[in-house]
């Protein structure tokens, strides 16, 4: 029988910490006990990464101490936690992309001879951790050919390679697909089973009721509270993290699908090993309609993006707002074209640069926000505060504080509200709201119904099933780089569309919705 004492494994009494213009953490205490699933719920600003980050000694706390099995410990950096036994998989990766996955696993930890590194050994450790977790990675693999999906089973079995037995995942299910959450789940039900304790960040409240079993909601950096999971449910749990009751359901009008907008015929886009990514897709995008392009990471869905917007070349007719844009330049087809692109780092934001800054990054040429070559300020800052308000965009100083320093789901809102606010006909909303929580998720959504019933064109492409079934007027899934299927959700289940989405299951020609 256990002490009183260590029944939790951690125990982050009263923390406290600051950043310029806001105290992310104001005295909160987290209990983790011995082989429990313990979500952090929160919504995005919350302060969920930044005590995570504390526990992993990323950031020293200004008040508050930490102590695992009833003794308080020193976290200075994440050596430390690491000594200590504790791992954490980032909600953005902190993977070398050129490093094949076995480096990347033992980078740091290596196992040495004399000096020279024994990769047989790693190797082995490795090999059996996979196999036993059902984590098959390719170990020859470099991180920048492997889909998102596997980074994370290389970021796990980091974890699992050092030994550790308290796993602080952030954002695990952000980038993942259905079928790899459930693999996820299944591995994490796992490791608690053999007595390792979880700190699990999340917004989405189907996974924490199913994997969780506690949770504790932060809001605006405070504690609210700690609740059994059994006990609760997605609405009480929405209701504190918010602070007000939200919509878990999209409310929207049937569409009324007007004028051809995006025409797109016979588009293909190479992909990295010669083939085609895309193969010969055509397909049509009205004004009034959502139009969803389903399917499982890695089919296509980014190329086809990269293609669409003249990222990647692609060859084919793509005809906006009745003129033919085929051959035109990033910038060209930008002109009738917002886009919400699916990795906010490296197409969304300039992470160095100012709130305000990103705002205005299309426009800053535009007569409202430059005279005779000079940047005004004022109307930028102007600007800035406007679309600050009306988003919601969380951050330490305003306008002037740094894209890099703002929660991912604040960056995720500031782009969406620059690219809303740009007022084209066509929207390309790709993952518009991954790592948002409910209520902001339930924000966009309403805003993405605003500008389809204003008559634009929104073009989404989403791996969460709920956001395709709940948001679109018609769905194409594409499977392998092809349009498998057109399908209405209102007429289809998502076991159906799953099945199209694994490549079980294919439209014949003129079948359709």
């Amino acid at each position: 029988m256990r002490t009183m004492e260590a029944e939790n494994i951690i125990e982050m009494l009263h923390i406290t910490k600051e950043f310029p213009g806001i105290i992310a953490n104001d005295d909160i205490t987290l209990q983790l006990r011995h082989g429990e699933i313990h979500a952090l719920l929160g919504e995005n600003g919350a302060g969920k990464s930044t005590l995570m980050s504390v526990l992993f000694g990323l950031y020293q706390p200004e008040k508050g101490e930490i102590r695992k099995n009833g003794q308080v410990v020193k976290i200075n950096n994440p050596n430390d936690a690491t000594a200590l036994g504790i791992g954490m998989v980032h909600q953005h990766f902190k993977l070398v992309d050129v490093f094949t996955v076995l480096d990347n696993i033992i980078l740091g930890a290596e196992t040495t001879k004399m000096g020279f590194l024994q990769k047989k050994e790693a190797r082995a450790k490795v090999e059996a951790l996979s196999e036993r977790y059902g984590l098959k990675v390719d170990l020859d693999a470099r991180v920048e050919d492997i889909t998102v999906g596997m980074q994370q089973r290389v970021e796990i079995l980091k974890m699992l390679y050092r030994d550790n037995e308290i796993l602080i995942f952030d954002e695990p299910t952000a980038v993942l697909t259905p079928q790899e959450i459930e693999e996820l789940m299944a591995t994490m039900r796992e490791f608690a089973k053999e007595g390792k304790s979880i700190l699990f960040i999340s917004h989405k409240l189907n996974e924490i009721m199913e994997v969780s079993d506690r949770v504790t909601v932060l809001r605006k950096g405070k504690y609210i509270g700690t609740v059994d999971t059994k006990d609760t449910d997605k609405q009480s749990l929405s209701n504190m993290m918010v602070g007000r009751p939200v919509q878990l359901e999209v409310q929207k009008d049937p569409a009324k699908p007007g004028e051809v907008v995006l025409d797109l015929k016979d588009f293909s886009v190479k992909g990295h090993h010669k083939k085609d990514a895309v193969h010969n897709v055509s397909l049509q995008a009205r004004a009034g309609e959502i139009l969803c392009i389903a399917g499982i990471d890695g089919n296509g869905q980014t190329e086809f993006i990269h293609g669409l917007t003249g990222l990647e070349k692609s060859t084919g007719t793509v005809t906006l707002c009745g003129k033919d844009i085929s051959h035109a330049t990033i910038k060209g087809r930008g002109e009738n074209m917002s886009h919400i692109p699916e990795d906010r780092h490296k197409h969304g934001l300039v992470l160095d640069f100012t709130l305000e800054q990103n705002m205005v990054l299309q426009r800053f040429q535009e007569p409202e926000f430059q005279h005779m070559g000079f940047i005004k300020q004022g109307a930028v800052r102007q600007y800035a505060e406007k679309l600050i308000a009306q988003y919601d965009v969380r951050s330490g100083q305003g306008p002037i504080t740094t894209a890099r320093s703002m929660s991912g789901g604040n960056q995720q809102k500031a782009i969406i509200a620059r690219e809303l606010d740009r007022n084209k006909e066509l929207v390309v909303a790709v993952q518009p709201t991954r790592g948002l929580d409910v209520g902001a998720i339930e924000y966009i959504h309403g805003q993405l119904v605003k500008e389809r019933d204003e008559g634009k064109a929104i073009l989404l492409v989403s791996l969460e099933l709920d956001e395709v079934m709940s948001l679109s007027d018609r769905i194409l899934v594409m499977y392998e780089g092809e349009i498998v299927g057109e399908l209405d959700p209102k007429k289809t289940t998502v076991q159906e569309l799953g099945l199209y989405m694994a490549g079980a299951k294919r439209q014949k020609e003129g079948e359709g919705a």
